[in-house]
C-alpha cells in the first residue's frame, strides 16, 4: 500500500515519479509530484512556473503513456530481468569486481579493483579501446554522503539490449585487465 493512503502522513508524504523511470524513456525530463501538503505544493507550483517546461508535444506524448495497459510492464519486466541477469553473469567473470544483483533498480553499483573509479573511467574514455570500442561508466561516489566511501565504485545501467550489454562488460573486463597491467599502483 502506498504511503499516500495513510492520513497520518498527509503532511509528510511526497510522491514523485518520472516518465524516464516508469517507461524507460531515458532522457525524458517530464514527471510529476503529488502531496496533500498544500503549502508545499503551492511553493512547488511557483518553482514550476518559473522554469521552462518541456514542449507541448512531449507533454501530450507523456500523457498518452499513462493510457497503456498495465500488461505493458510484463514484457518490460522480463526484458530488464534478462538484461540484469546477463550483466550480472558477465560481471562475475571479472576478477576483483564485487556487486550485488539489484532487486528493484535498473543499474548495478559495482566495486572495481581500482583505487579511484573516476581515474579509471577517464582513462577508459581517453586512452582505451577494445575492438574499436570503449565504455562510459558513471562514478558512484556521488551516491554516498561521504564520496570517498564509493571512490572505487561505478554505476552500470542496463539500458542497452542484452548483446550490447554483454559486449560492454567484456570491454570493461579487457579495460580493467589492461589498466592493472599499466598502472598496478592505482589498483587493489
Amino acid at each position: 500500500m502506498s504511503p499516500g493512503h495513510y492520513p497520518e502522513l498527509d503532511q509528510n508524504c511526497f510522491i514523485i515519479d518520472s516518465i524516464s523511470k516508469r517507461y524507460s524513456a531515458c532522457g525524458a525530463r517530464i514527471g510529476f509530484i503529488l502531496s496533500k501538503n498544500y503549502a508545499f505544493m503551492n511553493q512547488i507550483k511557483k518553482l514550476c512556473q518559473m522554469r521552462l517546461a518541456v514542449s507541448s508535444v512531449d507533454q501530450l506524448g507523456a500523457a498518452e503513456l499513462f493510457k497503456l495497459d498495465t500488461s505493458f510492464f510484463d514484457d518490460v519486466l522480463k526484458e530488464y530481468t534478462h538484461r540484469r541477469d546477463i550483466v550480472y553473469d558477465c560481471l562475475k567473470t571479472i576478477d576483483g569486481v564485487v556487486c550485488k544483483k539489484p532487486t528493484g533498480a535498473f543499474y548495478y553499483v559495482a566495486k572495481l579493483p581500482t583505487k579511484d573509479a573516476c581515474d579509471f573511467i577517464e582513462w577508459m574514455i581517453t586512452d582505451f579501446d577494445y575492438e574499436g570500442k570503449t565504455v562510459l561508466l558513471s562514478p558512484a561516489n556521488d551516491f554516498y554522503i561521504h564520496p570517498e566511501d564509493g571512490a572505487d565504485e561505478v554505476r552500470i545501467a542496463y539500458v542497452l539490449k542484452d548483446t550490447d550489454m554483454a559486449a560492454a562488460v567484456e570491454t570493461l573486463k579487457q579495460g580493467l585487465n589492461t589498466y592493472k597491467e599499466k598502472f598496478p599502483e592505482r589498483c587493489k
